[in-house]
């Protein structure tokens, strides 16, 4: 298993096996004070091979900042079925979305982590930036 993408997006939901992203696909912020309130979605997808579906996974996203403070957390599960017609040995997408409200406090870079059933899946950076409040 493994992370297939993320990305970062003003809004996202999944709805019908489809995502649906608004303002997505950045990696910059601009806040014009701090602290900033500041909402944002992450949408991951998972990759599960045929043999591990239908099995329970935990996953974990963590926003941390550039000294490795952890400033969001969310923990999750999900369980990712065989659908009827699908030829055997077929990996399947598992798609999450976390909508998230925070707080930041400062200019900097951060990063969101994914883990996986407690393995680390990836490390993405993006970083905020003083500036006009981007719209």
């Amino acid at each position: 298993m493994n992370v297939e993408w993320l990305i970062l997006a003003d809004a996202a939901e999944v709805n019908g096996g489809k995502l649906y992203l608004l303002g997505g696909g950045w990696n910059q912020l601009a806040a014009n004070k701090f602290p900033f309130p500041h909402n944002m979605a992450i949408a991951v997808s998972f990759k599960i091979p045929w043999t591990q579906t239908n099995e329970k996974h935990s996953f974990e996203i963590e926003i941390a900042d550039s000294d490795g403070r952890s400033v969001a957390k969310v923990p999750g599960q999900f369980e990712v079925g065989r659908p009827v017609g699908v030829p055997v040995g077929q990996d399947q997408r598992a798609q999450i979305v976390v909508n998230l409200n925070w707080t930041i406090n400062q200019a900097g870079g951060y990063a969101v982590a994914v883990r996986l059933n407690g393995k680390e899946g990836g490390l993405f950076p993006f970083s905020v930036v003083v500036g006009p409040k981007q719209s």
